[in-house]
């Protein structure tokens, strides 16, 4: 940076009424290469009109689209050591943290929210994997054991939205210790006789997998997402042998069973209701809920 590009460049824009393109302004759809309007997206849940394409969605947004009305209370995100390790690779990991926190206005990957879909009481906890990939470690693996706390407490259900590539290598072992952590805060919601569903989207991934993203009562997942422990790429290179079409995605895996549904994203909330309140034994808000879940069975 000089004075040219601080100084003359900006004169010289404001003169001639030049503004500045926000570089997201259109998003490249990843299988038809279509170029899609930012806000037709964002309107459409950021699945791509022509394609059906399910885009990375923020946490926030997916909490706002799941709850009623987009009312919810933000569970707090609790306090813990920041870099334990004082580990730096190509740039420090403390520079990591506050670059995704500027970037996402969050301050781990996780996002924990207590609200009603459908009038059903129940807690959400959602990953952002614009934050270090929506990988766990101390921050995530608390955020996700008092989400299940106060699911306990409310006496209501847990729906969980992992996106992740897995344990956050920067905190070493203290990330591995999350998995049993929070397998052991799952155990707790079902010895409380509580719902868990999950809810798989793109990607599900290393040890997010190996732990609470595979231990729901009922597995959803969004069409095309990639769901497994390794990467595609690692297993051909182990077994030195070419994996089949479609390997580890949902498709595939409810096809083998991995998986009990591949829902589409408008469908989620309405999907979890319905299926919430028959594990809850809950009355249906509408005549054709119990047919409308009957379809649905059909159609997985």
């Amino acid at each position: 940076m000089n004075w040219i590009t601080n100084y003359v460049r900006p004169r010289i824009n404001s003169m001639l009424g030049r503004r500045e393109v926000p570089e997201n302004l259109w998003i490249k759809c990843p299988e038809t290469g279509e170029m899609v309007f930012h806000k037709d997206l964002e309107s459409n849940k950021w699945v791509i009109p022509a394609s059906g394409y399910h885009m990375k969605m923020p946490a926030k947004a997916r909490l706002a689209d799941l709850f009623d009305n987009g009312e919810y209370e933000a569970l707090p995100q609790p306090k813990v050591a920041q870099d334990p390790l004082k580990f730096r690779d190509s740039k420090k990991y403390s520079d990591r943290l506050r670059d995704s926190r500027l970037k996402t206005e969050q301050e781990d990957t996780i996002l924990a929210g207590l609200g009603s879909v459908q009038g059903l009481k129940l807690v959400a906890v959602v990953h952002e994997f614009n934050f270090i990939g929506g990988s766990l470690g101390m921050a995530a693996g608390e955020a996700i054991v008092k989400a299940f706390e106060r699911a306990i407490a409310e006496k209501c259900p847990l729906v969980m939205f992992p996106a992740s590539g897995g344990a956050r290598m920067q905190e070493g072992i203290m990330s591995l210790m999350q998995l049993p952590r929070t397998t052991v805060a799952v155990d707790m919601l079902k010895e409380a006789g509580q719902p868990y569903i999950v809810v798989l989207t793109n990607p599900t991934t290393g040890g997010v997998t190996a732990s609470y993203a595979m231990l729901g009562d009922i597995h959803l997942a969004e069409p095309g997402a990639e769901i497994g422990f390794a990467g595609k790429r690692v297993i051909e290179q182990t077994l030195r042998e070419k994996l089949p079409e479609g390997f580890q995605t949902s498709e595939y895996l409810l096809e083998h069973g991995v998986v009990d549904m591949v829902v589409k994203r408008h469908d989620i909330p309405e999907t979890l209701a319905r299926l919430l309140k028959i594990l809850t034994k809950k009355p249906a808000t509408a005549a054709n809920d119990a047919n409308g879940m009957i379809a649905l069975a059909a159609s997985a």
